[in-house]
């Protein structure tokens, strides 16, 4: 893992005098004297300045599918730079790579698949998705339909059609108001909202027929679209009890309705199959994608459209106003497509379903033994641990969600492991490379800082009681 020379103290003085990095606390990073430096990465791991060795257990921001350090892929686009750098999708004109990207991304998301549409980021993929979604409606010559239905702590980026869109309330609070047209409804989140009385056929029956009691209420005659993540990430790592999606797709079938997928982190191998709506079984009508679509190398995101819809612009619409200047950017599509080669040829999303996911659901279940653990949940590569204070009655520290995962997170961080606090979750996502010893270490690191913990939080809670 060979790192340039930096001059770290330097670099961190530059970062709280010029740099406002997001979902930041900007006086926090002013107070402890700038970021950590990141100066180099290789498989699994990271090193920051001082030459720490870090587990990256989020692959980067959930996005690392290949691990750091390919050189195919800085490689592919040293190609692309030299031949075509950059030339834009506007002018009735598309570069080579783009439309092969195109094609091949197509062929992994299977019918109805027929067509692609590029954006930079997983938020501009998202608000790409919405405005397909209103603009399909205005053709169809049903203009009210424009009202889509989220869920709370739904995830769907920063822009404000995502932060509309998404159902995070931290980020409601913050720099409204907001895009009008979108409902909320509960999240498929059992260890939280699951009744003592219910089994998980009912609670999943429960979560799914709010949708339906939503459109209900909206009117379906105003509903474009469902959108929802296959297993909610930034959530929480929201996985839905069985039955949940093909109810879903049943209810938006039954009203017209259109089922959009948000597969930014899930897509691209993280659940065992190549995206998260395949391992449940439902065929939605629009898919946004970006992160493991080229492993985090480049900038680069996707909205997979239906054939129906396609024919429905082709046929009524003109001109579709809408696009970003790097839309398909050749680069990044060569590097996307030299990523997507490595996940195939290294055949890393059936090594997902069936070695390292299983592995890591055996090492979950196993620390969900400790005192402090309510639940573990995984499936393929992403997972979460959830910390309580009370197991049996699955009470939280200070009788109040959200007091102790950042503890815990900045313990695992001491002890070596890049992992991420959601209320009070530590939760998962490591690059698809990871090897089971590597498994064993990142859950041992837990298990560690969990032991660490005990005693901290029982003494700080009990003061304030």
């Amino acid at each position: 893992m060979a790192t340039r020379n930096h001059n770290i103290a330097e670099l961190r003085a530059l970062d709280v005098a010029h740099h406002l990095a997001p979902h930041q606390d900007h006086g926090m990073m002013r107070d402890i004297g700038g970021a950590r430096i990141i100066t180099g990465a290789e498989g699994c791991y990271i090193q920051d300045g001082e030459g720490v060795r870090l587990l990256d257990g989020m692959a980067g921001l959930w996005c690392v599918q290949v691990g750091y350090g390919r050189e195919e892929l800085a490689r592919a686009a040293y190609d692309q730079m030299t031949e075509l750098a950059y030339y834009n999708a506007f002018f009735k004109t598309a570069a080579p790579s783009t439309i092969e990207l195109a094609a091949k991304v197509s062929s992994l998301l299977g019918e109805p698949f027929s067509h692609v549409f590029f954006n930079n980021s997983g938020s501009e993929a998202v608000d790409t998705l919405i405005r397909i979604a209103r603009f399909y409606w205005q053709l169809k010559g049903e203009p009210q339909r424009n009202t889509i239905i989220g869920r709370v702590n739904g995830y769907h980026g920063s822009t404000l059609g995502g932060v509309s869109a998404g159902g995070m309330k931290a980020m409601h609070d913050q720099g409204g108001p907001f895009v009008p047209g979108f409902e909320h409804v509960m999240q498929p989140y059992a260890y939280n909202e699951r009744r003592d009385d219910e089994s998980e056929h009912d609670f999943a029956a429960r979560a799914a027929d709010a949708v339906e009691q939503r459109i209900l209420q909206i009117g379906p005659q105003n509903v474009a679209a469902f959108l929802g993540e296959p297993v909610q990430g930034a959530g929480g790592v929201i996985i839905p009890p069985e039955g949940y999606w093909p109810r879903i797709e049943a209810i938006c079938r039954k009203y017209g309705i259109l089922l959009a997928c948000d597969e930014v982190i899930c897509g691209f191998g993280r659940l065992g199959s190549w995206f998260g709506f395949q391992h449940y079984g439902v065929t939605p009508d629009l898919v946004s994608m970006a992160k493991g679509l080229s492993s985090g190398y480049l900038p680069i995101s996707a909205v997979g459209v239906s054939s129906a819809i396609v024919e429905t612009l082709r046929g009524a619409g003109g001109d579709f106003v809408h696009g970003f200047t790097y839309s398909g950017h050749p680069t990044c599509a060569a590097v996307a497509l030299k990523n997507i080669e490595i996940l195939e040829r290294e055949d890393l999303v059936n090594r997902t379903a069936s070695v390292s996911g299983p592995h890591l659901a055996k090492a979950m279940r196993d620390l969900a033994h400790h005192p402090l653990v309510g639940e573990t949940r995984s499936l393929g590569l992403i997972g979460a641990v959830e910390i309580v204070e009370n197991k049996a009655t699955r009470r939280r520290f200070g009788g109040v969600e959200g007091k102790v995962g950042a503890v815990v997170r900045d313990l695992c961080i001491a002890n070596g492991l890049m992992v991420r606090a959601v209320r009070d979750s530590i939760v998962m996502s490591p690059p698809l490379v990871i090897s089971r010893a590597e498994i064993d270490q990142m859950v041992g690191i837990i298990r560690r800082s969990l032991d660490e913990a005990t005693p901290v939080l029982r003494e700080r809670f009990a003061e304030a009681a």
